[in-house]
């Protein structure tokens, strides 16, 4: 069995941690025996105990790859989206991918679910029996369902047929997306079971859909009409037309992590970060990334979440409406995660509307290195803070070390290798401080050494 985890999204109802760089699925919130964790770190260690790992691959999109092959080691295969579309364009090319790029059999039977579910071990061995259920049950769809606790108004459901129950599985009957509470009531008493975005099918039957819709099933002839592919989801393009259905239940823990009042709750600290929570403030969180004490004094019931995106002061039960409020935000990114470390943006200013200047300070990891790259309409200069790495500068090298200051003009070629874990300060000025502004000269750190011809020490 091949498994697709899906990680997409923005996760602005965890504003400010999450942006558009880093969707909540990144944030290192979870207790872990080594510190904090992220849920897709979480998630994939469980993969590993399960042995599914070396089956497994990931569909993301661009802004999100250098996130996960930090997170992660890169470790996982990844499906790489060229443009944001939605879950059904997502899953077509991972289903693509497998049938030619890895020449799996029409028959292979495929996995799909998201990538930051939180859920115990259990769920993932429940996970590996949709092989076998595929296989016997002679589904077109085999879906999971989680057995609900509580009525509950955030997740879809999922409504059997009466009297269909068959070994462990049921056919399904009907979808109902975010009822009412008392409608809720109603699909719990009538065995309905909330919807997990869990699913699995035969290769073939994927192909078959991409055949008739007159869609290309090669990978690399997907991947180049991709942005014309309907911008719809799996479930309303495929599942609910879809009349061979049958759910396998799962009797066990399982929760979306997606508001601030339910990742809060499954937090084993009510503090990260510096700050002060006063002994009266009860079921209060306060999460801190910045390097500024936050005084939390007399409030009950509130999360408070700053980072260098923004400051959030919320009553948990009213937390997930902080979506509405952000979706007009057009601010950049001001912390991202990177496969070679990490930046985050301590200033940005406009000056006479076209000249702008950004200040960043950027954590390089020990044998990790910054792309040999140039730029056309800014130049940058570099105060190294912390550690000892080798600057690459048109063409020559040179040991770096705390204190020095390292001046890079306008289409000046540049690179920065970590020998130990190095931080230093980074201030751009130009016209176009834009990710499109950066020309790489894909070169691997051995082939810039080869490539410049001293080293002055």
């Amino acid at each position: 069995m091949k498994l697709v985890l899906l990680s997409g999204g923005s996760g602005k109802r965890l504003w400010p941690l999450s942006n558009d760089a880093r969707s909540k699925q990144f944030l290192k919130v979870l207790k872990s025996e080594t510190g904090f964790e992220s849920m897709v770190q979480r998630v994939w260690g469980q993969i590993e105990s399960v042995g599914l790992s070396h089956s497994t691959v990931i569909a993301t999109s661009k802004s999100q790859v250098e996130m996960i092959q930090s997170q992660l080691n890169n470790q996982p295969g990844l499906i790489i989206e060229p443009c944001r579309r939605d879950t059904f364009p997502a899953i077509v090319l991972a289903a693509s991918y497998i049938y030619t790029v890895k020449e799996a059999s029409l028959d292979e039977v495929v996995a799909v679910l998201p990538v930051d579910p939180y859920v115990n071990k259990a769920f993932f061995n429940k996970v590996k029996e949709l092989e076998s259920v595929v296989n016997e049950k002679n589904a077109d769809l085999v879906l999971m369902g989680v057995q609900p606790t509580y009525p509950s108004s955030k997740y879809g459901y999922i409504v059997p047929k009466e009297g269909s129950k068959e070994d462990e599985c049921l056919k399904v009957s009907r979808f109902t997306e975010k009822p009412t509470v008392e409608v809720a009531k109603e699909l719990i008493e009538n065995g309905a079971l909330w919807n997990c975005g869990v699913f699995a099918f035969k290769l073939g039957y994927l192909i078959n859909i991409l055949e008739e819709k007159g869609l290309p099933t090669q990978y690399d002839d997907l991947l180049k009409q991709y942005d014309q592919l309907p911008k719809i989801s799996f479930d309303y393009e495929v599942v609910e037309k879809t009349k061979n259905i049958v759910v396998l239940p799962y009797n066990g823990y399982w929760k979306d992590l997606g508001t601030w009042n339910t990742l809060t709750e499954e937090m084993d600290t009510i503090q990260i970060g510096k700050g002060v929570i006063s002994e009266d403030s009860e079921n209060t969180h306060l999460i801190n990334e910045l390097d500024i004490p936050v005084t939390v004094l007399g409030v009950s019931n509130v999360v408070v979440a700053v980072s260098p995106d923004g400051i959030l002061v919320a009553d948990k039960d009213e937390s997930p409406r902080i979506k509405e409020l952000v979706d007009s935000f057009d601010n950049r990114p001001m912390y991202e995660e990177r496969r070679w470390g990490w930046y985050r943006v301590l200033d940005h200013t406009k000056i006479d509307g076209a000249h702008e200047v950004i200040t960043k300070r950027i954590g390089i990891k020990a044998g990790s290195n910054l792309s040999y790259q140039y730029h056309f309409q800014r130049s940058e200069v570099w105060t190294i803070i912390k550690g000892e790495g080798i600057f690459a500068h048109n063409d020559k090298l040179q040991v770096v070390r705390p204190g020095d200051v390292l001046q890079i003009g306008v289409g000046e070629s540049h690179a920065l290798k970590a020998v130990t874990e190095l931080e230093m300060i980074e201030v751009q000025s130009g016209t176009q401080l834009i990710e499109e502004d950066i020309v790489r000269v894909y070169m691997t750190w051995e082939e810039v050494e080869q490539h410049c011809y001293s080293l002055n020490i």
